[in-house]
């Protein structure tokens, strides 16, 4: 499902030369496979994230996300492929705030393949239990009900790979354990992968596979 070889990114610095954060020799995630990514602060992966959803181009590598090298496309195509095969949840959630919490789900169902499923979007949203806040718009919704909303948009369109940037962080105790199941549970019974970054131990240990960027990205490794 996910295939990353010789995957290098950099930054440029004010001062002339360039930062390197990234640099995976090769990484591999199964089809409807389930894994989180652990790491300090800083060692790079957001910015993975933001490769892998082709949001960022990396400086040398390839990237395939389901037997498609996303590298090679020029942008609109990469919108394209992200629109029909990944799911994002971001941490900064995304949503448009002139749209009610129903209409931000339905809207990702659009980019994808055109058409909205409403019925889809009111159950999503009741799984993370919201339905008695379908029709609020995010200014009116807490902190953790908007991320609740974008865990139900990023899961709206049945992505092939759901990529997930600290999706409890800003969600309450209450309501933490329901969206790490509702994320879980939608993914096995569709066959999506998931790719979820995270620093609360609570939510690594449920996975069965834990990764550490620091031991396949070389960067973070010297650093």
């Amino acid at each position: 499902m996910l295939s990353l070889k010789g995957l290098k990114k950099s930054f440029a610095e004010p001062g002339g030369g360039r930062l390197p954060v990234l640099d995976v020799p090769e990484f591999h995630l199964g089809e409807a496979e389930q894994a989180v990514l652990l790491g300090r602060s800083g060692c790079g992966k957001s910015t993975l994230l933001h490769i892998i959803a082709g949001i960022s181009t990396p400086n040398a590598g390839s990237v395939e996300i389901d037997g498609v090298n996303i590298v090679k496309l020029d942008e609109a195509e990469r919108d394209r492929v992200r629109a029909e095969k990944i799911g994002y949840i971001f941490q900064t959630f995304n949503l448009l705030t002139g749209f009610t919490a129903l209409e931000n789900v339905m809207l990702g169902m659009t980019f994808a393949r055109g058409k909205r499923d409403e019925k889809r979007a009111k159950e999503l949203l009741d799984r993370v239990g919201l339905a008695h806040r379908l029709k609020h718009k995010p200014s009116t919704l807490s902190v953790g009900e908007q991320q609740r909303v974008a865990v139900a948009r990023a899961l709206a369109n049945r992505p092939r790979l759901l990529l997930a940037d600290e999706p409890t962080a800003s969600v309450d105790p209450k309501h933490q354990q329901q969206v790490i199941d509702l994320i879980r549970s939608t993914c096995r019974e569709e066959g999506v992968a998931i790719f979820l970054v995270t620093h609360a131990p609570e939510v690594a240990s449920q996975f069965d596979r834990v990764e550490h960027l620091e031991q396949f990205n070389r960067v973070a490794a010297l650093a």
